[in-house]
């Protein structure tokens, strides 16, 4: 990840990363919630808290195929690293809304008084930005570590995964935001460790990195495929299903369009028309939605296998639907490209794999002259 390219873009990516994100939850929550009062969904058995714990945790957006299409169509780097920000933080603020929503319906609605809002609003930032600080802290004790491993280069990898493992393992041990902590160990302690280190090492972080990466993703899609089929979770209600849709699409374009009004007043390079079309679009949503609303407790929560159903569907429809269409969307929209750019690692590693094939295709092409030679 560009750094640079990053801290001078993080106001635009935490005002769609945090305020983004509860602007989402808070409308899809009440929407629903609305509407389940105007008599449309039936009968239900959830209330205001349930909703809204509903609309956290369907608020996560995983733009992972819309960055996938971001890389092999080169869009520039102002939008790919504001939709690649809003990305990485997004889970945060996720998780942190989902158990302060969580830690209400255990309580009970007629517990929740303005001191228990006040409480939440609190713990909120207390996590978010504990969650933060755990991470510089860690990247710092990475970085001062890194600079005395020049004679035992091969135990380097070993440090950066377990350092940067433990700072998610001390956030959650501290109950602060875990997902928040390892993000900003590894874009703090970046530019050092990879300084301090050898290419060796570097590489061998690079692919493992990316191997556990791919593994854990299509563990992640094997879970929710096989969850799809199973008839013990389905509870169908078709209103509730659809206005999930309807709302999350429509709260996604209007959140997107009255930020990046704000934003524009006072960014120096203004975000179009195309790009508020293309970040609106790319509200893709993913393992995070599904992996909460699977945690949910069904004693406490008891519309869990709908709002589990309900996921499912959204799941689906958002990275099939949006996720094909959007590469013809951003080629149809002639988004600008990045005219000076440096290889992604998907690209970097596709590329070294590319080259040691055409080289043992040359080593065996030249063993089989050099045996026709021998012979004749």
């Amino acid at each position: 990840m560009p750094n640079r390219l990053f801290f001078g873009n993080l106001g635009t990516i935490l005002l769609y990363a945090v305020i983004g994100t509860i602007w989402n939850a808070a409308t899809t929550g009440f929407s629903l919630y609305g509407v389940y009062l105007s008599g449309i969904m039936g009968e239900l058995h959830s209330g205001l808290l349930d909703f809204l714990l509903f609309g956290s945790l369907i608020a996560a957006v995983d733009p992972v195929a819309v960055l996938a299409v971001f890389e092999e169509v080169h869009v520039n780097d102002i939008l790919f690293i504001i939709v690649f920000g809003e990305s990485l933080l997004n889970d945060a603020v996720t998780v942190v809304l989902y158990n302060v929503f969580e830690s209400f319906v255990s309580i009970g609605a007629e517990y929740v008084t303005g001191v228990e809002c006040i409480k939440g609003i609190v713990s909120f930032f207390v996590v978010s930005l504990g969650g933060t600080f755990i991470g510089i802290m860690f990247a710092f004790l990475l970085s001062l570590v890194t600079r005395f491993t020049k004679h035992v280069r091969i135990i380097e990898p070993g440090f950066v995964f377990v350092i940067s493992y433990l700072s998610y393992l001390t956030a959650e041990m501290l109950s602060l935001s875990a997902i928040l902590a390892i993000t900003f160990c590894g874009i703090c302690c970046q530019k050092y460790v990879k300084a301090n280190i050898s290419d060796q090492s570097s590489t061998t972080v690079r692919y493992s990195m990316k191997m556990l990466a791919s593994g854990a993703e299509t563990i992640i899609f094997m879970f929710l495929g096989i969850s799809a089929v199973n008839p013990k979770i389905w509870t169908w209600n078709t209103a509730f299903i659809l206005l999930t849709l309807v709302f999350i699409s429509i709260y996604r374009i209007i959140g997107v369009i009255l930020q990046t009004w704000i934003l524009n007043r006072y960014r120096m390079v203004q975000l179009g028309i195309i790009d508020q079309v293309v970040m609106s679009y790319g509200g893709l949503r993913g393992a995070v939605a599904f992996a909460l609303v699977v945690l949910l407790d069904e004693n406490k929560v008891q519309d869990k296998n709908l709002f589990v159903s309900t996921t499912i569907i959204v799941v689906f429809f958002t990275v099939i639907f949006q996720g094909l269409t959007i590469k013809p969307l951003v080629q149809w929209l002639k988004v600008k490209k990045s005219e000076h750019r440096e290889p992604k690692l998907n690209e970097k590693l596709h590329s070294r794999a590319f080259d040691h094939i055409l080289s043992a295709i040359e080593d065996i092409s030249g063993q089989i002259g050099h045996n026709y030679l021998r012979d004749n």
